[in-house]
């Protein structure tokens, strides 16, 4: 199994900065794409960013020039720098990782446990 651990949530002002992070482990063989996902209470989740191995990106609109998606294969991890942050973008905040097992001959996702970002003055 791949496990994901998430962390750098919490509560901010409007306008301050953020960074989560996101390290997968377990008996990985490849990681394709990675990415964070955001949902409210009552609303689906909702995309916010991807990244792909080779590095190419996509963001959701709303996102776009504020955040700022990295990883580091090494590290197996992935991150997501939030600037400009808006009480909108308040959500749970979930991290997203195509792996295969070295016991495996495919690709699965995997998600995170969450986490909590708040922004409010």
């Amino acid at each position: 199994q791949v496990q994901l651990v998430e962390s750098g949530g919490g509560l901010v002002q409007p306008g301050g900065s953020l960074r989560l992070s996101c390290a997968a482990s377990g008996s990985i063989f490849s990681i394709n794409a990675m990415g964070w996902y955001r949902q409210v209470p009552g609303k689906e989740r909702e995309l916010v960013a991807t990244i792909s191995s080779g590095g190419r990106t996509n963001y959701a609109v709303s996102v776009k020039g504020r955040f700022t998606i990295s990883r580091d294969n090494a590290k197996n991890t992935v991150y997501l720098q939030m600037n400009s942050l808006k009480p909108e973008d308040t959500a749970v905040y979930y991290c997203n990782v195509e792996g295969r097992l070295y016991s495996s001959t495919y690709y699965s996702h995997y998600w995170g446990q969450g986490t909590q970002v708040t922004v409010s003055s």
